[in-house]
């Protein structure tokens, strides 16, 4: 298990201090970047002693660091140049240079790295301080074996994130989605895959279930070309193989997998999108037409046609997917709920992501459901999680294992499966019809039975509120006391 990062937090504190005038989107290249460039430069330099010590010549070798997977760093870019010339004014054009090379040595680099750091606006003075700062081995075995870049790299995107948002999913929601779904073999899919989370926590879940991450084949696909930049460098430094397309591309008006039928499919949609390429006879609208102005079941649909015959999809929307009566939208929900296709919906508790307050359900689809094929599973957690910060949530692992724990007994048809009043509740299509198509978990897994405390209710109350005209009591007493202190410096009340 790795061990906690107890720099993490002073390192973002140290490296936020240095920013200066840049903002937000640019700096986070600037820091990534720097991080990549490290990692690669220090996975480079342990090969190389290696190599170096076996005495046979092979140290400048590229094919004896291609045959480990291992990015080829040329003598410029190596991080013991960069640190060297870290207080020179021409830093910035030093990085640039390096960025520049390592594209050239590794074509699956090409168009990747950031290659501005020469910019005015960047103080030099402060890059080299970053540098010095980052300047701890990232690339080491050990490193590599906990896990260390990746997670300072996934913590430094997470606080990116709480002020940007739009490339980066809150990990407790990645690992309940590869959880449920669990992409132990075969083609992992997400249209919109931002800075490449599920894709991680995918290759993650993998290993830890003693399996190859090379058993799952990534795909996806981004529409902004920034963050595109930051999956594929995401997924260099984990050593994941992923078909990310040429480059950025609308997932609706340009699709790069045409011919993609996935095993798995993950995804974090944007929410309410209301201006997006929608082809009016495209063939994935197979249960009706889209609205033009939400792009929600446009993704519903997108990734339904992308399932293989046995494929199963785990995706995050709005929770007015879930009940919107816009009649196309209507239409589209009941006619995929007929077609036996949702397995599963669950709506989580508020305030999971860093910036969007607005509430959440994850949905699960799946082509091949056998028995349970006139069923669906509602669970409603929106009383879980713990507030870590006064505007961040996260679920902890218990939570997750119980999530997803309810939902492989009740699809694997175990005993252990039961329904629980106020979690979850196994219901019937017939029912679904009745509610109209409405997928809302609220609906059918009811109220939390509340345990009866044994005391009369006529004595409760009497208790209750003789405690409450005592505070009341409380804070006059209070009050008058602040107005005499008030008024004792002469400001009267």
């Amino acid at each position: 298990m790795a061990v906690n990062l107890e720099f993490e937090n002073k390192l973002w504190e140290m490296a936020d201090k240095l920013r200066g005038n840049i903002q937000p989107s640019d700096y986070k290249d600037v820091v990534l970047g720097l991080i990549f460039l490290k990692y690669i430069s220090d996975s480079f330099e342990e090969k190389y002693n290696e190599l170096a010590t076996e005495g046979e010549g092979f140290e400048e070798d590229r094919d004896a660091y291609i045959a480990d997977n291992i990015f080829f760093v040329p003598p410029n870019a190596r991080w013991s140049f960069i640190k060297k010339s870290a207080k020179q004014s021409t830093i910035g054009q030093i990085i640039d240079e390096a960025m520049i090379t390592i594209e050239r040595e590794n074509k699956n680099l090409k168009g990747v790295l950031p290659k501005n750091y020469a910019r005015p606006e960047l103080d030099k003075t402060k890059l080299g301080e970053l540098i010095d700062l980052f300047s701890f081995n990232l690339g080491s075995k050990e490193a590599k074996a906990q896990d260390v870049l990746g997670r300072v790299y996934e913590y430094f995107l997470g606080k990116f994130g709480s002020s940007e948002g739009e490339f980066y999913t809150p990990p407790s929601i990645v690992k309940l989605l590869v959880g449920m779904i669990e992409p132990y073999k075969g083609r992992v899919y997400d249209p919109c895959c931002g800075s490449g989370g599920m894709f991680v926590q995918s290759a993650r879940f993998v290993e830890e279930h003693q399996g190859r991450k090379d058993d799952i084949y990534i795909h996806g696909q981004e529409y902004t070309a920034a963050t595109w930049r930051l999956c594929k460098m995401n997924l260099a430094i984990r050593g994941i193989d992923g078909d990310l397309g040429e480059r950025d591309a609308d997932t609706f008006g340009n699709d790069l997998h045409k011919n993609l039928r996935a095993d798995f499919i993950l995804a974090n949609p944007p929410f309410n999108v209301s201006d997006y390429t929608l082809i009016q006879d495209d063939a994935r609208w197979k249960y009706g037409i889209p609205p033009a102005n939400n792009a929600n079941y446009a993704w519903i649909e997108h990734i339904i046609s992308k399932l293989s015959p046995s494929g199963v999809a785990g995706f995050v929307l709005a929770n007015g997917s879930m009940s919107t009566s816009t009649k196309a939208e209507a239409e589209i929900r009941k006619n995929i709920i007929e077609a036996g296709l949702v397995d599963c919906i669950v709506t989580m508790p508020p305030n999971l992501f860093y910036n969007v307050t607005i509430p959440v359900c994850l949905w699960f689809i799946s082509k091949q459901r056998g028995n349970r094929k006139d069923k669906i599973l509602f669970i409603d957690v929106r009383k879980m999680g713990t507030m870590v910060t006064r505007r961040h949530r996260e679920l902890s692992a218990e939570e997750i294992k119980e999530i997803c724990d309810t939902y492989h007994n009740w699809r694997d048809g175990k005993e252990e499966y039961e329904d629980v009043q106020g979690f979850c509740k196994s219901a019937s299509i017939e029912e679904v019809r009745e509610h109209e198509y409405i997928l809302t978990p609220g609906r059918y897994v009811g109220i939390e039975e509340v345990e009866d405390d044994g005391e009369p209710f006529e004595e409760k109350m009497t208790r209750l509120t003789g405690e409450l005209a005592e505070m009341f009591a409380e804070s006059h007493k209070l009050e008058e006391e602040i107005k005499q202190r008030l008024g004792a410096i002469g400001y009267e009340l």
